[in-house]
C-alpha cells in the first residue's frame, strides 16, 4: 500500500473531495439536512471556515481553512461519523450489507469511501481555480444547466457577494437576462 503524506501548510485553504462508497446513492441531497448538521456539528468542535463547498448526490468538494491545519482530517472524520449516525437504522443496515467483510471487520458503515482527496491550496490563481471547479462540478455532473440553479453549493453567495455574474458558465444556446 503506498505511503501517503499530508501536506500541512499553516494559514491554507484546503481542498477535499469525499465520496460515498462505490458512489451509487444519492444520501448526500437525499439527507442535505443531515449532512447540514454534520458540518455544523464538525465546526462546533473543530474552528474551521468554510470558504466553497459544493454537494453532489455521492460526493462533496469543500475548500475550507481549519484554525489549525493538522485539523482537517479530523474534520472530514467528524462530518463523516456524525451523518452516518444521523441516517435511518435500517438505512444504515442496508448500507453494510453492501459491503466486504474485511471492511465490516474494520468497522465501516458502508456509506463512505474509505479515502478522501485532498490539495492543499497555496495559491490565490489556485483558490480561484479550486472555487471555480467546485461551482461548476453540478453542472459537469448534468445535474443542472446553470450553476446559479444547484441549491446544494455557495456559489449564490459568491454572486451575492459579486464574485460571480449569475450566468457564469452559462453555455445554453438561449441566456436569459431578465
Amino acid at each position: 500500500m503506498p505511503n501517503f503524506r499530508r501536506v500541512f501548510v499553516d494559514e491554507s485553504y484546503v481542498f477535499i473531495t469525499v465520496l460515498l462508497n462505490n458512489r451509487k446513492r444519492t444520501l448526500l441531497t437525499d439527507y442535505i439536512d443531515n449532512l447540514r448538521a454534520a458540518f455544523k456539528h464538525a465546526q462546533s468542535v473543530v474552528d474551521f471556515e468554510i470558504y466553497a463547498i459544493s454537494i453532489m448526490p455521492e460526493h462533496f468538494h469543500v475548500v475550507l481553512m481549519p484554525l489549525e491545519i493538522n485539523d482537517y482530517p479530523k474534520i472530514v472524520s467528524i462530518i463523516k461519523r456524525t451523518f452516518t449516525k444521523s441516517l435511518p437504522q435500517e438505512l444504515r443496515s442496508e448500507l453494510v450489507k453492501e459491503i466486504s467483510q474485511s471492511k465490516i471487520n474494520k468497522h465501516e458503515s458502508g456509506v463512505w469511501h474509505r479515502r478522501l482527496y485532498e490539495k492543499t491550496i497555496t495559491s490565490q490563481k489556485e483558490l480561484n481555480h479550486i472555487t471555480d471547479y467546485v461551482h461548476y462540478n453540478p453542472v459537469k455532473h448534468g445535474l443542472v444547466q446553470r450553476a446559479i440553479d444547484w441549491d446544494y453549493s455557495s456559489f449564490n453567495k459568491f454572486v451575492k457577494n459579486g464574485f460571480y455574474e449569475r450566468d457564469w458558465c452559462n453555455f445554453s444556446e438561449s441566456v436569459d437576462y431578465g
